[in-house]
């Protein structure tokens, strides 16, 4: 029966309507098959049991057997607590209740005895225990060998005693249900060179363990078969659209590129910037659509390139369009594109959200007629009103900001063949990340920085040594330059950071009296933030007190100084990009970290990291390392429709490239898995997450 694990999880025996939808709405769990596929996240052997006066207060999860006393309310309203005493033959200790104190008085009876399992704690140099799992010795404990399994929960579970006992027990209950209705996902063909441990085996042995051997091989076997399906998935994505697509044929490089490159070439191109652009000219002729993502840090020259793949479909009589995430980085692109294209005769265009009525009007006529050649914009490019004559060339820059849904009323602006499409990203991805998010998508790296560049000299500060970067600010600000100080703004605490960066702006104008300062966050109406940026931008203030919002939409080759306050408060990726800001110019360009003395040992590791590289593609993998990769940079917008219940790509790199090898040489020789042995692999593929949208076709 392949759907007995699609049943609704209250019909397990443990569950029932009202758990069922607790488990729903704070776990994401509502059938059979979400259940066995939660995993757990640790495991404790619960073998062993302390006596009482060998516990303190440094002990993680320890097990006590004992009998129970008493019970005594103390406290009144939301401060009210149970309390009882718990003893063995060498002492007693405390268990203490804040919440299903009803529920703990009816069930559980003085004088019997329980086994008690949590963390030890000491409150009046009393040890006790709060909100302990526990239950009567006499009851079975669920467990197949020595280690037991952990499941993350939620607060509102735990309220409820939805506890990680008791999700076990359910666990428990599910393998009872299943015994033999699980069926093997891969072919030998795929399980025997790798020595996979078979699915039923591993299912049995991740969540009840006999041994820690068993539960390596259980855990590589679900590791693997989680990413090759993601791989096997991505990898046919491919297959099939450089088979059904046709792409528009870029053969003629006339008046406009030649012109550009002859005369307006800002500097001479990097050895990167040639490959990447014979990489995109050999797609353009190839008579296939082009999906190609140019990879490359802040300042690498991105755009430049995007501009000449653009010039190329001009004298192909294509027009091209360039989609930003935010209305401050689509006019920087338009300002800077329009001064690179000066005297070459391309009519450029900007549409944003802001643009007024009748220009609005000017430029649909224009684009619709073919006068625009490059439509430059945000979000409004993707409106229905927008209607080009002759779509050659979408780019698209970072994007993990616009979803799949959004990217996809662009690529269809064409009736039949669709338009050439690159992705450009300031964002550097991990090759593991790469290969999950982008993996149908060819890649492109621009790891080299235009010529005259200095690497950025990144510096870390303690509290202590304030007064000598205020100095080095004021040195460096009288010899001509600007400087950024950026002031953590996040969510949680917005008011105490908006009081911090407007105490720090105060301050700053009595420390710097001789010198002007702008000030920029994300609470001024856009016209003020406008006017604050212009003037930093055209020298008349020296220096740029502001919040993240320049992480982007800023280029000012005079500000070379970028102070960052309370720099552990920052993920690696986003002092990277703030740290961009500067070294746009030929002069050198500083990054100064400002951090407190007491910082974690994830927050040193991360600023160590930022003094010693400047490799985006390194700092990148340290960051997946230490923080794991959150939302996958938008993989829920990919419209590939996974998650990982087990695999962490921040750490199964080796697994992922296995994984993408075993696929690729399965679609190699068998395209649409037609083979025999293949035909699980072909249908497995297709049980995997659809959506209503045929995003298989989309970049």
């Amino acid at each position: 029966m392949p759907d007995f694990l699609d049943q609704n999880i209250k019909f397990l025996p443990g569950v029932g309507p009202n758990r069922a939808e607790l488990l729903k709405k704070e776990l994401g769990i509502s059938s059979f098959r979400d259940l066995l596929y939660y995993f757990p996240y640790k495991y404790i052997d619960r073998t062993k049991f302390h006596k009482i006066r060998e516990l303190d207060a440094h002990q993680a999860y320890i097990q006590v057997k004992g009998t129970l006393g008493n019970f005594e309310l103390i406290g009144e309203g939301r401060k009210q607590r149970l309390l009882a005493s718990f003893h063995d033959d060498t002492g007693s200790l405390d268990l203490i209740w804040f919440a299903g104190i009803k529920y703990i008085r009816e069930n559980l009876k003085p004088r019997q005895e329980y086994v008690v399992f949590g963390k030890p704690s000491v409150f009046n140099g009393r040890m006790n225990i709060i909100h302990p799992e526990i239950e009567t010795a006499a009851s079975q404990q669920i467990n197949t060998g020595v280690l037991h399994a952990f499941y993350n929960t939620t607060e509102t579970l735990k309220k409820r005693f939805l506890t990680t006992r008791a999700i076990n027990k359910i666990q428990y209950n599910l393998a009872q249900a299943i015994e033999g209705k699980i069926y093997e996902t891969l072919p030998p063909t795929v399980r025997e060179p790798l020595r996979l441990m078979p699915l039923k085996e591993a299912l049995k042995q991740i969540h009840f363990p006999e041994d820690t051997k068993l539960l390596q091989k259980a855990t590589f076997r679900l590791k693997f078969e989680e990413l090759f399906y993601i791989q096997l998935k991505i990898l046919s994505l491919k297959h099939r659209r450089q088979e059904v697509f046709k792409g528009f044929v870029f053969e003629h490089v006339g008046y406009n590129f030649n012109s550009f490159f002859q005369n307006n070439l800002p500097f001479e191109l990097t050895g990167a910037q040639k490959k990447v652009i014979k990489e995109i000219r050999r797609d353009l002729g190839s008579g296939k659509q082009m999906n190609r993502l140019v990879q490359g840090d802040v300042g690498s020259g991105k755009t430049l390139v995007a501009l000449m793949v653009a010039l190329l479909a001009f004298d192909n009589g294509f027009q091209a369009s360039l989609m930003a995430p935010t209305e401050i980085l689509a006019t920087q692109h338009f300002n800077t594109i329009s001064r690179m294209l000066e005297g070459i005769g391309v009519t450029v265009a900007l549409l944003t959200g802001s643009t007024r009525k009748k220009k609005r009007e000017q430029i649909y006529a224009g684009i619709g007629s073919g006068e625009i050649q490059l439509l430059i914009g945000t979000h409004a490019l993707i409106e229905d009103s927008v209607n080009f004559s002759k779509l050659g060339l979408v780019i698209i820059d970072e994007q993990h900001r616009f979803g799949v849904a959004q990217r996809a009323k662009l690529w269809k602006k064409n009736a039949g063949i669709p338009p050439h499409v690159l992705v450009m990203t300031a964002t550097p991805i991990p090759r593991t990340l790469a290969m999950t998010l982008y993996g149908d998508l060819d890649v492109s790296v621009i790891d080299e920085l235009p010529p005259g560049r200095k690497p950025i000299e990144t510096r870390h500060y303690l509290e202590n040594r304030r007064q000598q970067v205020y100095d080095f600010i004021r040195e460096q600000v009288t010899k001509g330059r600007q400087a950024y100080i950026v002031y953590p703004l996040i969510s949680e605490s917005e008011k105490l950071d908006l009081a911090n960066l407007e105490q720090g702006y105060e301050l700053l104008k009595k420390v710097f009296p001789r010198f002007k300062l702008s000030i920029v966050h994300g609470k001024l109406k856009p016209a003020e933030k406008d006017a604050e940026m212009k003037l930093f931008k055209e020298g008349q203030t020296q220096i740029m007190v502001a919040t993240t919002v320049i992480e982007v939409g800023v280029d000012v080759p005079n500000a070379s100084i970028m102070i960052i306050e309370s720099a552990e408060r920052f993920g690696l990726s986003q002092l990277h990009q703030l740290r961009g800001r500067v070294g746009r110019g030929a002069e050198q360009s500083y990054c100064l970290l400002m951090s407190s003395y007491k910082i974690s040992n994830e927050s040193r590791k991360r600023l160590e990291t930022m003094v010693r590289t400047n490799d985006g593609f390194e700092i990148a993998e340290v960051d997946l390392q230490l923080r794991g990769p959150g939302d996958l940079e938008g993989t829920q917008q990919s419209g590939l429709g996974f998650d990982l219940n087990i695999a962490n790509l921040g750490k199964d790199g080796e697994i992922l490239r296995v994984a993408r090898d075993t696929a690729a040489d399965i679609l190699d020789a068998d395209p649409g898995l037609q083979a025999k042995d293949n035909q699980l692999l072909a249908y497995h593929l297709q049980r995997m997450h659809t959506t209503e949208f045929d995003w298989s076709v989309i970049s």
